[in-house]
């Protein structure tokens, strides 16, 4: 499995993956962004129908993200260059335990890891 962990955060729905790295003689590194029968090993259970890619410059914030039923989306989120806290808010009302509650985690290109949910995500470049 090319990933060390998926890990489920304070709101179950939001999950820190964390790829193994194989570092490169080139002077990088080799890491699997996604591999379908992984995720779904690792309890993320769909698929991504989108690749998107943002560039922002120091402290934008990039805003809250969200799609209501039956066009809801899973996040995926990584950083290429730098650091960002990324942070996902509980939208879900009518139910949801966590209605209202958010993690956050801070991602890097130093330590590549995701955060992947279902939630309001707005990304903030780290201070």
């Amino acid at each position: 499995m090319p990933f060390r962990s998926f890990v489920r955060l304070e709101i179950p729905d939001v999950i820190l993956v964390e790829p193994v790295v194989f570092p490169d003689i080139r002077g990088g590194f080799f890491a699997e962004l996604y591999k379908r029968t992984d995720f779904l090993a690792g309890g993320v259970p769909h698929d991504f129908v989108q690749v998107s890619l943002s560039k922002s410059r120091r402290g934008v914030v990039r805003g809250l993200h969200y799609q209501l039923k039956p066009m809801e989306q899973g996040k995926l989120v990584t950083v290429v260059k730098g650091r960002v806290v990324d942070v996902a808010v509980d939208v879900r009302r009518g139910g949801s335990p966590w209605f209202g509650k958010y993690v956050m985690v801070e991602l890097s290109a130093d330590n590549p890891s995701f955060s992947g949910y279902r939630q309001a995500s707005p990304m903030l470049p780290s201070p």
